[in-house]
């Protein structure tokens, strides 16, 4: 109870910070009320801030933040409000107050918000035809969601979202296990997670139950309502981190290019709600003020321009803002891994994939090569602009494979996703590798480009070959700069399936394919 106490009254005081810079015709508003609306037979905490003068307005309805309630939106809703905009923020069922089990953005959270959006029509000046749904994180879920199931939303701005909940948990067959293992603890601490999600999480942690539990992620996925999406047409905003350690960016570039509706995506350094946060707390914020663009261009009547803009805005982890009409079309350099060299463990990146060569890993065994910390690493680097760096020379040969590039006379323009092709032999039936992509300098310090795990899990052992999509990436390799692949088979971010003791041999043919532009 005093973690529920201090957590509202930290919420509470974010949210009463000076709100982003408003227009100098900025509107007087109605003040906070606080309300019960019912929802899908259990009832929901929200509050409600409005233009104070008379007459239709457009609504924005906010499901809050995983682990938070309605409070969270408060600075941004009164900005809302004052540029003319009904506005109701909800804590979803099962979260604090609210009535319930935790339905992680399944069918009662739908039918919730449709209920909100009644609700938000019958006891508010709104515009019945222009309703927009926002959210970050778990109100971005349920946004996007809301808008396959429900048509009276036509603009949503979906920020640290998920479009694929089974890549979010399984991606490449590999668990991911810091980003689930603090859901479920916000869960347990702040909500009412119920037999069902306490259930599946249960599975997932232990690995059983593996089909029914993605066929429970398949539900909450948007990209299972893609085409109801699509016949909606409501005006999509999506906003991302390139570090996003629970929703990797991957699975938001394939739906975004399979979206036919008004659409834009962004994608900027940062982990998880770390982009956006500022703005959560009342101050100026990038994304943010594309999320008030984006509302007034197609709820609000207001030409802001961003319509006109590419709609693939960019961000790259060390260079300049950059856009383009659609996700970059890139031109793809293929890396062959070469050799060992016995003097200094590295083998060459570069040239054809050769052929007559091995190398053994332990199975079992970590290095320092690392994807950091889930939500605390990328964090940080947003706000330093510094990527996650290790010193290669600390990296254990006998651990990991390390395949280094020529160092380039110019810039290398990376743009996308990077994809490693691996030949293994001698493996067990069931294991995991991980895959990071460096920028090594002259003096062995290596920041992190971009990296994924993959995982195999079959029936019996032998050889095999495995591909792995490396996360979307934006990056400039300075001149200079060598290009550095290290595989190793354990990082603290995901679950393995690799038996003590076991071994994994990566082969001649091996290569790395680098978008570049």
């Amino acid at each position: 109870m005093r973690l529920r106490l201090l957590a509202v009254l930290v919420v509470a005081v974010l949210a009463g910070l000076t709100g982003p810079a408003l227009p100098a015709s900025a509107a007087a508003t109605t003040p906070v009320r606080f309300v019960d609306i019912q929802g899908d037979g259990v009832t929901l905490k929200a509050n409600v801030v409005a233009p104070a003068a008379t007459g239709r307005y457009p609504a924005i309805v906010f499901p809050s933040s995983w682990g938070l309630n309605d409070l969270e939106y408060l600075a941004q809703a009164t900005a809302f409000a004052q540029r003319g905009y009904v506005v109701v923020s909800y804590t979803p069922r099962g979260w604090w107050a609210s009535g319930g089990e935790i339905d992680t953005a399944g069918p009662r959270d739908l039918a919730d918000l449709s209920r909100v959006i009644d609700w938000t029509i019958a006891n508010t000046a709104t515009d019945p035809a222009r309703i927009g749904a926002a959210g970050v994180s778990y109100g971005a879920g349920i946004s996007l969601l809301g808008a396959a199931a429900d048509r009276r939303i036509r603009a949503v701005a979906m920020m640290s979202g998920w479009t694929d909940l089974v890549y979010s948990l399984y991606g490449d067959n590999t668990r991911h296990q810091q980003s689930a293992g603090l859901l479920g603890l916000a869960a347990d601490l702040l909500g009412n997670p119920g037999t069902d999600l306490s259930g599946k999480l249960g599975d997932f942690t232990a690995n059983r139950n593996v089909n029914e539990v993605k066929a429970w992620a398949r539900v909450r996925s948007p990209a299972t309502y893609l085409d109801a999406i699509n016949a909606n047409r409501p005006a999509v905003l999506i906003a991302n981190a390139w570090g996003d350690s629970f929703f990797p960016p991957n699975q938001l570039v394939d739906l975004f290019g399979r979206l036919t509706t008004p659409k834009r995506l962004e994608l900027r350094p940062g982990d998880h709600a770390i982009a956006e946060l500022t703005g959560i707390i009342g101050l100026d914020n990038a994304v943010w003020t594309s999320v008030r663009r984006w509302f007034d261009q197609y709820l609000g009547g207001v030409d802001t321009g961003i319509a006109a803009e590419p709609a693939v805005q960019l961000t790259p982890l060390n260079a300049a803002a950059e856009g383009y009409p659609a996700w970059p079309s890139v031109g793809s350099r293929r890396y062959g891994l070469g050799q060992i060299r016995w003097w200094d463990g590295t083998g060459l990146l570069g040239g054809a994939p050769s052929t007559g060569w091995s190398k053994t890993l332990p199975g079992d065994l970590d290095t320092v090569a690392g994807g950091g910390v889930v939500l605390l690493t990328n964090g940080v680097g947003a706000f330093t602009g510094q990527q996650p760096q290790i010193w290669l020379p600390a990296v254990d040969r006998l651990r990991a494979g390390v395949w280094a590039a020529e160092r380039p006379s110019s810039a290398l323009r990376i743009r996308g996703i990077p994809s490693v092709h691996l030949k293994l032999t001698g493996t067990a039936a069931q294991g995991t590798l991980v895959a990071y992509l460096y920028d090594l300098d002259l003096l062995g310090n290596a920041k992190l480009i971009t990296h994924a795990p993959v995982s195999w899990l079959g029936t019996a052992g032998g050889s095999r070959s495995v591909d792995v999509a490396l996360s979307a990436t934006a990056y400039d390799l300075p001149a200079g700069h060598s290009l550095t692949l290290v595989v190793d088979t354990t990082d603290p971010l995901y679950y393995d399936a690799n038996a003590p003791g076991s071994t994994v041999t990566v082969a001649g043919g091996s290569y790395v394919d680098v978008p570049v532009r």
